[in-house]
Order: structure tokens, then C-alpha cells, then sequence
């Protein structure tokens, strides 16, 4: 028993101590003035940027200039070199070309051939372009002037990836069969590393000038010797075995770390990147063309009659996620970004050596400023960043797909960029304060023009519009009093300029006032009689000790707003919680449950009032109640039919003057603690000398009589039906038959029984056999 007892001690302290944290969220939720503020990555990521980086700790920045550089005119491009005169060249398709464009951004076609696809570039030293084609790859050779050429021909499927030694040597990575082959300047080439993995698809050298290589379907870094023992077979080590499916670029630094881009889940069995679909089936199957991802459409080549071939590879993962390992010179890996949406399809470097990813499936580009710290650069209007490298003058170019755009980035910050929160729902028509932020080098540019400035517009639709209202502001100073409509939403709008520092915006913050709504009171269930309803279980004391399932009020069509941009402070998302009640049998007593809300999430209390059926004045029955629950004992109340009235008021979270109630009354319900009047018991003889007819009748003032029993000579109770078998009358006559009764005193008890559980009870003592009258 002591067990018992510490075990409910315990359990009851347990729920006060959560009911004091609840009461006490409820104090700090009780406060009128909100605040919307916004200061971490999520939230400013909901948002769009022109101009504006955002960096992975919350902070928003001038981005480096981006600008698109000429039209390729293509649905893909799938990597990007750049020669020694700052032209630029794009591989990609549909149809196997490279696009060529100058110092001015004027595009042109400087390579076309029967392939799929171009997809993979090198350039040398002499600026001669190297060209991988798929499916069915050729390496191709362009010379600065156009003049191209079969370079070497594996007989391989795919090419992925062509990197250029300093002695002119080319290796080429290919699948389905994982291998490398080595080509000479002059186009002769060998297999210089055979893999287990199906395919190899980036290459790099490190500082030994050894050949780096990464695989799927195992996403593992290989090293490989370009020295090997005459007429043996190279070994390949593996410094790294990725958790990710496919190694999609690899990278070194001046330094000699190594960065590697893996995407992709390993419970994949199919190709690396493939996606099956009703357009691009398993690989192995012939197709007469494809469509890759985005609804655009690779052709083969040439025109009229397109022959079988087998499904292309298309090098854009449907998921999985992806991560940036970083490999030290002596080979210890670390991992230094990763993502469960963000796909990296390559990697490169910006003028100030800082790793930057090409990203899918939104076309970012992202910066890493340290482990794990990142800056989302740019977005494109492209679904996929496929390839990076450095221009002339500081400049990084890219190329992206879906569509196959080339943009540049940097070297020079944007002069001015703009950046506009989601809208915030206020979930009620609200007034708005003092616009809060802070940042730092937000004082004054050369011009005298501040280095940031917010604005601020108000409207009632949940997507801004022409209907909303016109930018306010500027505010270039943190605390002033904004110049918006009332209105249920808001957004807001930083304008950052150039300086010396740049300008950094690190948090926004609105204070705004929802209009005051009455609270309601949504439902109300009444319970059966005799059922008390407490709180808190396990509390000990006195109280109920049979358990019974309480009615829960039915509120009809109940339903909660939806919510736009990020919960403002005070939002009902976060609203009050509710012990649960628990109610047992305790005869007397009458319990009610009600379910109420206040829109402005205000803290609540309520009021019990009651009414006799046929009076007009409601009666106080209870104040100051805090749960949304009420038991009385009704033994001082007269029998009869009564209402009640629940009025919830929202006093304690404003001022005297500005509160406001609301009420809701309850169903009909009885109260009835009278027993029914048990009244002419009697004997009389039956149709023997044996029989005997018992006789009584039962009455009730306020509820029906419910059931009879009798006992005879002390034995067990025995139910017993009225006259009409039916018990749903305030009045009902009964009729015993006793049979085979022995001769001499005999003692019957009958007890009678409202709805109520009231009882009544009465004894007759007679002898058999009765005289009959």
C-alpha cells in the first residue's frame, strides 16, 4: 500500500508540475502587443532574395553580381569550360553540341555530332577543347579554330568525365563498364584502370600528380599510381567509401584537400541519376528518345526516322540527398555540408578560394564559409547548377539545365539587393507598431544613402497583390513607428547597399496589436446524473471511485485557420493545454463539460449560471472558473428541470474597459434527489390456497421510475416488471404472483427506483393461506 501511495504522490506531482508550466505560458501568451520576428535560415529562406545572399546562421548580405551571359538556346547543359582568351564553352543538349560564347556574351555553335549528348569537357593548354560524347561515347577534339576530329573512341557507353594531364595526357572516365582509359596526344589510347564499379564519374589529380577517381554505384573515392609493374594491372586504394551512392564531382585546392560531391541513396539499384519512367524506362530497353526531367525533350540527332537505342543516361537524381566530404593531404575524411533536399552536381572554387556547389533541385549556389557554415549565393531560374569554373577577371561562370542557361557570379558584390519576407498571417485584423531589426555597417554609403532600409505593406489576401497596400517606409532606423493599414497580414522588404563593409542583416521584428474578438463557447455536454468530473488524476482525497466515460461536447463545423508564413508569437498554433478530465460515479452530483476559444489566444475564464424551467432570472452557480469543467452536488437544489448558461470572459488578458464575453446555454436537464413515494402495498389471496397477489404502486415527481425489485422471506431480489411491462412513466402499478407458497407468516420486501438511483423501500408481513375477501 505505501508503494501504491508514493506511486500516486509521484504521479500528482507530475501533473501539477506540468499545470503550473501550462498556467504559466498562459501568463507570458496573456500579453496583447505581438511580435512577428524573423532571424534564423528557415525562415528567411521562405522568403525571396534579389541581390541578397543568406548565409546558413541567419544573416542577409549583398550577393556577389549575377548575370546572365548570352542564350544558349538549349534544355540542358551539363558542363562549362573556359580558354585561356576568356571565351566560354558549354556542353549540353538535346543533340550532342557545344556552344561557344565570347568575351561579349554572344553565343554560337562551335561543336555538333550525331550523339545524345555532350557531357563532359576538358581544355588544354594550346586551348584545344576536348569534347565526351553519350550515348555510345567518342571523344572528340576541337581544335581554337573550330577543326574538330574523333579523338579516341572506348567503345563504351557513357563518358562522365575527361581531365587533362600536364604532360597532354587525356583520361577518360566511362560506364557501364568502370573503366579509365589513358590517351596519348596523339589519340592513342589504352585502359588504364579497370574498376569493380559500374561506372567512374569525376576525375582530379592531387598534388603527387596520382589520378583521382569517383564510382558508383559504392560512392568511393579511388586514388590510382599512374606508375605500375609491365603487364600488370593497376591497383586503385580506396581512400574514402561515401555513405551516398555516387560521387558526382571531386575538386582539389591549393592546399591539397580534396572536396567530393556524393549524391543519392544506396538502396537504389538502378543506373547513377537514372530515373525510370513511362518515358525513361530501365536501362536495357530500346526507346526511340527520351525526355529528361522538367518536360524537356532530348532528341537523337538528325532528322525524319529516329532508330531503337538504348535508354540514355540523364545525370539528374529524383532525391536522396547529398554531402560534401572534405579528404586532408594525408587522406583523413570529414564531412563539411550536407542535405536531405539539396542535390550537389559540381563544385569549384571562387576567387578567394572558398568552395562553392552547384546545386539541384532549385538552381543554387551555395558557398561554404567553414564546416557546416554556408551562404546560399544565387538562384537561378534553372532547375540544376551542372557545371562551375573560373574566367578571367576574378569572374565564376556557370552552367545550368532545365533550361541550359550560362550565368556569371562576381568577382564584386551587387551594388543593391532586395529581399522580401513571406507574408505573415496575423490570423486577425491587427494594427501594427515599431519595426524592429538589427545588422551590422548599417549606417550611411558614400552617396549619404543608408546601407539598409525596411519597408513594410499590409493587405487581406494571403498572397500579396495590387489590392494590398503600397510599400511604407523607408525606415532606416530600428524602432520606428510604421505607416501600414490594419490589416490580418504583412510583409516586409530589406534594401541593402553596397559598402565598405558591406551592410548584414541579422533579425526583423514587427510588434503588432490583433483587434480584441469575444471569446465563445463552442459545445456543451451536460453528463448523466450522478457523475462527477475531476481534473487531475491520481490526487488522492475523497471523490469518485468508480471510472466512467464522460460526454464530450459536439462542436458542429469547428475549424482552425490556416496559417501563412511563419506562427507569429501568441498564434493558437501554440495554444493552452487541457488536463483531461476524469469523471466517476459519485450519486448527487451533476457535472458539465464545455469546449470554448478565443481567437486572440487570450487567457479565459467562466462563469456557471443556472435557471429553473418556467423562471426568467439566471442564477450565479459559479465564478472565477479556470477549467472548462464544472461538478456540483445538487442535493440543495428543489427536484425539477433546469438550464445552464457558461459566459467565458477574457478579463485577465486586457484592461477593464476592453474585455469581452461570450455565452452559450445548455440542453434541458433534470435534477432529482427526491426517492419515489412507494405507497399501497398489499396482500391479497390468489387463485389457490398456495397463491398470492402482491400489490403496490410507485411514484415519482420528477423523473420516471426506472425499475422494481422484491425480496421474499429475505431471499434474493428479484426484478419485476410494471403492469405495462414498460418502465417510462412517472407512475407505475405493480403485481406480484407468488406461487406454491407454504402455509404460516411470510415477509416480502419491494424497493422501487427512479431514474436518479433515488430508492424507496417497504416490507409487508402476511400469512398463507390469505382469506379471500
Amino acid at each position: 500500500m505505501k508503494q501504491v501511495s508514493h506511486y500516486s504522490r509521484r504521479k500528482a506531482a507530475i501533473w501539477l508540475v506540468a499545470l503550473l508550466a501550462v498556467f504559466s505560458a498562459a501568463a507570458l501568451r496573456a500579453e496583447r502587443t505581438r511580435y512577428w520576428r524573423q532571424s534564423t535560415f528557415d525562415e528567411f529562406e521562405r522568403g525571396t532574395a534579389k541581390g541578397v545572399a543568406l548565409r546558413s546562421d541567419g544573416k542577409l548580405l549583398l550577393a556577389p553580381r549575377f548575370a546572365p551571359v548570352g542564350d544558349p538556346n538549349t534544355a540542358y547543359l551539363w558542363a562549362i569550360r573556359a580558354d585561356s582568351k576568356g571565351n566560354l564553352f558549354a556542353a549540353g543538349g538535346s543533340g550532342a553540341k557545344v556552344i561557344r560564347l565570347d568575351a561579349s556574351g554572344k553565343s554560337s555553335v562551335f561543336f555538333e555530332s550525331a550523339e545524345l549528348s555532350a557531357q563532359a569537357l576538358a581544355m588544354d593548354a594550346q586551348d584545344n577543347l576536348y569534347v565526351g560524347t553519350s550515348p555510345d561515347g567518342k571523344i572528340y577534339k576541337v581544335s581554337h579554330t573550330g577543326e574538330k576530329k574523333i579523338f579516341f573512341e572506348p567503345k563504351t557507353k557513357y563518358i562522365w568525365a575527361i581531365s587533362v594531364d600536364t604532360d597532354g595526357t587525356v583520361y577518360v572516365a566511362t560506364g557501364d563498364t568502370g573503366m579509365i582509359y589513358a590517351v596519348t596526344p596523339d589519340g592513342r589510347g589504352d585502359v588504364f584502370y579497370k574498376s569493380d564499379q559500374a561506372h567512374i564519374r569525376a576525375l582530379a589529380f592531387d598534388r603527387q600528380g596520382n589520378l583521382l577517381a569517383g564510382t558508383e554505384p559504392d560512392g568511393r573515392i579511388l586514388r590510382i599510381s599512374k606508375s605500375g609493374a609491365a603487364g600488370k594491372a593497376r591497383q586503385g586504394f580506396v581512400l574514402y567509401e561515401t555513405s551516398r551512392k555516387e560521387i558526382t564531382s571531386m575538386i582539389v585546392d591549393a592546399a591539397g584537400n580534396l572536396y567530393a560531391a556524393a549524391i543519392g541513396d544506396k538502396s537504389r539499384t538502378s543506373g547513377p541519376g537514372f530515373i525510370p519512367s513511362a518515358d525513361n524506362p530501365p536501362q536495357g530497353q530500346p526507346i526511340t528518345g527520351t525526355q529528361a526531367p522538367g518536360g524537356a525533350n532530348i532528341n537523337f540527332g538528325g532528322q525524319g526516322q529516329q532508330p531503337p537505342q538504348t535508354a540514355p543516361f540523364v545525370p539528374l537524381a529524383a532525391g536522396g540527398g547529398s554531402a560534401v566530404y572534405r579528404l586532408a593531404p594525408d587522406g583523413s575524411p570529414q564531412q563539411v555540408w550536407s542535405s536531405r533536399d539539396s542535390l550537389v552536381y559540381s563544385l569549384g572554387f571562387s576567387p578567394s578560394g572558398k568552395l562553392l556547389l552547384g546545386t539541384g533541385n532549385r538552381g543554387t549556389v551555395i558557398q561554404l564559409d567553414g564546416d557546416n557554415l554556408f551562404t546560399s549565393l544565387a538562384k537561378t531560374e534553372s532547375g540544376q547548377v551542372t557545371g562551375l569554373t573560373q574566367g578571367a577577371g576574378g569572374k565564376v561562370f556557370l552552367c545550368t539545365a532545365n533550361p541550359g542557361k550560362v550565368f556569371s557570379m562576381g568577382p564584386e558584390d551587387m551594388s543593391e539587393g532586395t529581399f522580401e519576407s513571406q507574408p505573415m498571417d496575423a490570423r486577425i485584423f491587427s494594427t501594427w507598431g515599431r519595426l524592429e531589426w538589427w545588422g551590422e555597417n548599417s549606417g550611411e554609403t558614400s552617396a549619404g544613402r543608408p546601407h539598409v532600409e525596411v519597408f513594410i505593406r499590409t493587405g487581406n489576401t494571403s498572397n500579396p497583390d495590387s489590392n494590398w497596400s503600397s510599400w511604407a517606409g523607408p525606415y532606416s532606423k530600428s524602432g520606428q513607428k510604421v505607416e501600414a493599414p490594419s490589416a490580418r497580414f504583412a510583409q516586409w522588404r530589406a534594401v541593402l547597399r553596397s559598402g565598405s563593409p558591406s551592410p548584414v542583416v541579422s533579425w526583423v521584428s514587427l510588434s503588432y496589436m490583433p483587434k480584441n474578438l469575444p471569446p465563445q463557447v463552442d459545445g456543451i455536454a451536460i453528463q448523466d446524473p450522478g457523475v462527477r468530473v475531476l481534473g487531475i488524476p491520481g490526487t488522492g482525497g475523497t471523490g469518485p471511485s468508480i471510472p466512467v466515460r464522460l460526454k464530450q461536447p459536439d462542436v458542429p463545423g469547428a475549424t482552425s485557420a490556416p496559417l501563412f508564413g511563419a506562427p507569429a508569437q501568441g498564434d493558437r498554433q501554440t495554444s493552452r493545454f487541457d488536463p483531461p478530465a476524469q469523471g466517476g460515479m459519485q450519486k448527487g452530483y451533476q457535472s458539465v463539460l464545455w469546449t470554448a476559444h478565443d481567437d486572440n489566444d487570450d487567457e479565459l475564464t467562466y462563469r456557471v449560471y443556472y435557471r429553473g424551467e418556467g423562471e426568467k432570472e439566471w442564477k450565479l452557480l459559479k465564478e472565477n472558473v479556470r477549467e472548462k469543467y464544472f461538478s456540483w452536488d445538487t442535493s440543495s437544489l428543489p427536484d425539477g428541470a433546469y438550464y445552464l448558461k457558461i459566459v467565458v470572459s477574457d478579463a485577465p488578458s486586457n484592461p477593464p474597459a476592453e474585455f469581452l464575453e461570450g455565452s452559450r446555454e445548455s440542453d434541458r436537464f433534470v435534477v432529482d434527489n427526491a426517492p419515489p413515494d412507494l405507497s399501497g402495498l398489499e396482500a391479497v389471496a390468489g387463485e389457490s390456497a398456495t397463491q398470492a397477489l402482491i400489490r403496490f404502486m410507485a411514484r415519482d415527481s420528477a423523473s420516471a421510475i426506472a425499475r422494481a425489485e422484491f425480496s421474499l422471506d429475505a431471499g434474493d431480489w428479484t426484478l419485476v416488471y410494471p403492469a405495462g411491462r414498460l418502465s417510462d412513466s412517472l407512475e407505475e402499478r405493480y403485481e406480484i404472483s407468488l406461487a406454491k407458497l407454504s402455509p404460516g407468516e411470510h415477509t416480502i420486501a419491494v424497493r422501487v427506483y427512479d431514474r436518479f438511483e433515488n430508492v424507496s423501500a417497504a416490507k409487508l408481513t402476511f400469512r398463507a393461506p390469505i382469506a379471500a375477501r
